[in-house]
């Protein structure tokens, strides 16, 4: 309980006075009660709904700039986000928060005014912003906006796979790898030779049924700043602000004529990239074991959403996969466009 001058609870003396006074009183909000949140908008982040419930208009420009782009693709139950805006006299930006998973929730606490909490069998995330996170827009936006209705399609609908995809023809390519692997770039090459761009580094596998159906963001690509050196259209960009990680640059796609975005693609191959390795390049075989534990590392949840995702990446894995060792970002767009329109 906040201390008593904390609370500012008037004395019984104080009460009585203003009672003899008829001074009007009113308690019908006690003072660690968050503010109400009276505003509030619809948006459909990678297709499925989401209401955005706030206090701050700031909020919901944010969330004009995530998720505007997205219709509306999927008619799963919608995802409440509450986000409560409290004043805070720091102007220093939070720290990064720390994350937690309990049993059918997640939660995200930097601290005592800065924490979301998503439940997700009530498909609903509260959380908790300070005025000085409203500050420093790209701290608020990755490590609380972003994953407020993330966590809940991310465990409930979709199996996430930190994979580019694209398309040729109708078949759809899983560019795999860890960071660094090049899977921006390849999927932007790509992209740029007549592929259809689904994602660049973040693909979500639909869960359920037997179709092999990946969904991203096709409506940016983010490089790394030495990508550059390959892409002449992208140099003398700005790196776009980071609250962590990686500088990189991110440039909406809608600015790109030549890029043709997908929302989806039916996958026929996957593909891990080695970039790195020394010899000729090459398109080989490749284990799905190892496929299958990469894919399943990232994965968190509750034992019937793990048994959906784990299956959904067993049907993945029917498909024929392989590593691509290279050097040469044509060679590769080449050999890809060979294995999709010969099979081999």
């Amino acid at each position: 309980m906040p201390a008593e001058e904390e609370r500012r609870m008037m004395t019984v003396q104080e009460i009585e006075a203003a009672c003899d006074t008829l001074q009007p009183l009113e308690f019908t909000r006690h003072p660690i009660e968050l503010p109400e949140l009276n505003k509030r908008a619809m948006f459909y982040p990678f297709g499925f709904p989401a209401e955005v419930r706030t206090n701050s208009s700031v909020i919901l420009e944010q969330y004009e700039q995530l998720w505007s782009m997205f219709e509306k693709r999927f008619d799963t139950r919608t995802i409440v986000v509450e986000v409560h805006v409290v004043e805070s006299e720091s102007t220093e930006c939070p720290p990064a928060p720390v994350y937690r998973y309990l049993p059918t929730a997640l939660t995200a606490v930097a601290d005592a005014n800065n924490f979301l909490i998503a439940d997700f069998s009530q498909n609903r995330t509260q959380m908790l912003v300070s005025t000085a996170a409203l500050r420093y827009p790209p701290y608020l936006r990755q490590f609380f906006l972003e994953c407020a209705a993330g966590g809940h399609f991310a465990t409930q609908y979709v199996t996430p796979v930190h994979a580019g995809c694209v398309v040729l023809d109708g078949r759809g390519v899983l560019l795999c790898g860890d960071s660094g692997a090049g899977k921006s770039s390849l999927s932007y090459a790509c992209a740029r030779a007549g592929w259809g761009y689904v994602s660049d580094d973040a693909s979500f596998l639909l869960n359920g049924g037997s179709q092999r159906m990946v969904i991203g963001d096709c409506h940016q690509v983010r490089f790394r700043p030495s990508a550059a050196e390959l892409f002449p259209e992208i140099r003398g960009l700005e790196i776009t602000p980071r609250a962590e990680g990686k500088p990189s640059i991110v440039v909406p796609t809608a600015t790109m004529a030549h890029v043709t975005r997908r929302e989806s693609a039916h996958v026929d191959y996957v593909v891990f990239l080695n970039r790195n390795s020394a010899g000729p390049p090459r398109l080989l075989p490749w284990r799905r074991d190892v496929a299958r534990h990469y894919m399943r590392q990232v994965l968190f949840g509750w034992p019937e959403s793990l048994k959906a995702q784990y299956a959904a990446i067993d049907r993945l894995l029917a498909v024929d996969v392989f590593e691509m060792r290279y050097q040469c970002i044509d060679w590769a767009v080449h050999r890809l466009q060979e294995l999709v329109r010969e099979g081999r």
